[in-house]
């Protein structure tokens, strides 16, 4: 992240606010990973736009096996995730509720296999590079599987995050793997490796959004709608200014922004009336289909409470 430099007056001006001030009465600290679409949330942070909002942002780099572990520690507050894992969660007692859609993948998430696999039936008996059970790469495996009448159980998972799963895959390891943008395209860029077998675009079900601990939301209701409104002032960002925009997100992810604004063709961020639409329809719909496969790949032990999954709110 960049330092934000203050002159010795404002510094000063700061300090003696102390907890008075908006910042530290809306401190909070998310959790994400370098996921392109979680990136307009770096742009928030890194254009002013939380600061701005009354935010005091910290972000947080985790990975998604370990995110809800930072949440039920404190650590975070609210966190970037699939909406699969929201059921995971709560499912294992650690309460979080969505606000807002982020994005949804169009081709961004993927599964890599070498040349010499035809379908995905052929990997029965293969190992396959994926996260762990719980996050959004093992989710894309099994349904994936289940789309062609298989299970987890018919692999060989290898425990491995999205960006070594594809250096692994590149590197002559496994004979598949799950992995996403930015690492997809370094697949893209490798025909020699293998091949890209199928994507969002063939199995449209990952999609992220970002959620809150109950007490904060509870606590900071005015903090849950800036956060909302910092996002969609994000997208809005992008849209109206691409080239710095993509240079400010593709930095964080060590990319320039042409490299970040070829990773984001794949995927479509969801502005406010996207949201709205979401949540009235889809939203529903696919948490019935997901937890359903949640609990027959053994991911959770019970289906949580679906209706209990977003608090919509803070849209308004």
């Amino acid at each position: 992240m960049k330092a934000v430099r203050l002159g010795m007056g404002a510094a000063l001006g700061m300090a003696l606010l102390g907890s008075t001030s908006a910042l530290s009465a809306d401190s909070v600290a998310i959790g994400i990973s370098g996921w392109t679409g979680f990136a307009p949330l770096t742009l928030a942070k890194e254009a002013g736009i939380f600061t701005k909002n009354g935010l005091d942002v910290s972000i947080k780099k985790i990975p998604q096996k370990d995110r809800h572990l930072a949440i039920a520690s404190g650590d975070i507050q609210c966190a970037a995730t699939t909406l699969e894992t929201w059921i995971t969660w709560n499912a294992a007692g650690i309460a979080t509720k969505q606000i807002f859609q982020l994005d949804k993948s169009y081709g961004a998430d993927g599964m890599v296999v070498r040349s010499t696999i035809a379908s995905i039936k052929d990997l029965k008996g293969k190992t396959v590079a994926a996260s762990a059970p719980g996050t959004s790469p093992y989710f894309a495996l099994a349904w994936m599987l289940a789309k062609n009448g298989m299970s987890v159980k018919d692999v060989t998972v290898v425990n491995m995050e999205p960006g070594p799963a594809a250096q692994a895959f590149i590197a002559g390891q496994n004979d598949a793997a799950m992995t996403y943008e930015p690492y997809l395209s370094s697949v893209r860029a490798a025909p020699q490796a293998g091949k890209i077998i199928a994507t969002t675009l063939d199995y449209p079900m990952v999609m992220d959004s970002f959620g809150c601990t109950p007490k904060f939301l509870a606590e900071k209701p005015a903090a849950a709608k800036a956060f909302a409104k910092s996002y969609f002032e994000a997208v809005e960002m992008i849209a109206k200014e691409p080239a710095k925009s993509y240079e400010i997100m593709g930095a964080d992810v060590k990319q320039t922004g042409e490299q970040f604004g070829n990773s984001a063709k794949y995927l479509r961020w969801q502005d406010k009336a996207a949201n709205k639409v979401f949540f009235a329809g889809e939203f529903k719909s696919f948490n019935k289909e997901a937890a359903d496969l949640l609990l027959s790949a053994g991911v959770i032990k019970a289906i949580p409470d679906l209706d209990g999954l977003a608090d919509t709110s803070f849209l308004d």
